[in-house]
């Protein structure tokens, strides 16, 4: 099983009602929630583990996860309320604001971190779990334990408005990235943590602290994948997003690759250490067809493995 560590919450997406009312309508989501749905939804043995809330919205977020045959039945449930996003789209692209102040997210902490159990085989974090609280010490307490036995990778999909100390959050995904088997970022995340300059030497520069294989992901350019040995690029198909928008294209990116892996039977730490740039190169396209999908149509909506 891979173990998706990260946040779940509500997507309030603007709309309209029947009679052009503007209006918000609640979708699951949450980068790390996503990936683990698109995950099961491709067939791969999938669990979820995040504080959860026992308000309406946190039954929401369980009936999806169990809808797209995701377990969480690692996950803490209390009464604290569930994170919102209000999420506007302009352009296709969309723009957040978080409501997330003493919600069941942040209120995970360290003594929540469960004991693994035998058929997790990977792990993987990201997302705003990793911005700041006790949550962010949890994940980065489990991550820095499980990567002495277990295959993690990290997308911290960085939203730099969410940051309130820049300079803990920059050490603590700088910590996490040293230690995972799998990095990925947008070339804008790798801007950030890295500064202006060459993908390609900024890449190769993450690489060189200890990950085995880095992803930069370019929006509408494509992907390479970073591997101490070669460099791949897949470039992607244009979609257009008059009708559909980019939510959760990322987090299906992500599941496409380690469900590639994990079909492939790669799933453990000197598989990816030396993986060939064939593999690399089908886990990246993998990825790249499942988030094709989801950038087809709106919200975060993953592709089933029979859509592909």
């Amino acid at each position: 099983m891979i173990l998706n560590c990260g946040e779940a919450l509500i997507d309030m997406v603007a709309g309209k009602t029947s009679d052009d009312q503007a209006a918000f309508v609640p979708h699951s989501g949450g980068a790390v929630m996503n990936t683990a749905v698109a995950l099961g939804r491709l067939g791969v043995p999938s669990g979820f583990f995040a504080g959860l809330s026992s308000d309406f919205f946190g039954a929401q977020l369980k009936a999806h996860l169990e809808a797209s045959h995701v377990s969480y039945d690692l996950c803490p449930i209390s009464d604290a309320a569930t994170t919102l996003a209000f999420v506007q789209l302009v352009n296709g692209q969309a723009k957040y604001a978080f409501f997330d102040e003493n919600t069941a997210l942040r209120g995970l902490s360290t003594n929540d971190i469960p004991a693994l159990p035998d058929d997790v085989d990977a792990l993987f974090f990201g997302g705003i779990s990793l911005a700041y609280g006790s949550c962010a010490e949890a994940y980065e307490t489990m991550l820095l334990s499980a990567t002495q036995t277990h295959v993690t990778m990290i997308d911290p999909n960085i939203r730099p408005s969410f940051v309130r100390d820049e300079a803990s959050f920059r050490a603590r995904i700088e910590r996490m990235v040293s230690a995972s088997d799998i990095v990925k970022l947008s070339d804008e995340d790798l801007e950030w943590i890295a500064g202006a300059g060459d993908i390609a030497t900024n890449a190769r520069a993450l690489l060189a602290k200890g990950p085995k294989l880095v992803l930069i992901t370019q929006g509408s350019e494509g992907a390479t994948a970073y591997h101490a040995d070669y460099e791949v690029f897949v470039p992607t198909i244009p979609v257009d997003l008059s009708n559909s928008d980019t939510i959760g294209a990322g987090d299906t990116f992500n599941a496409g690759v380690l469900a590639s892996l994990h079909e492939a039977g790669l799933m453990n730490k000197e598989a990816i250490a030396n993986l060939s740039k064939k593999d690399a190169k089908n886990a990246v396209s993998y990825g790249m067809k499942a988030a094709r999908i989801t950038v087809s149509r709106k919200g975060a909506n993953p592709p089933w493995k029979h859509e592909l």
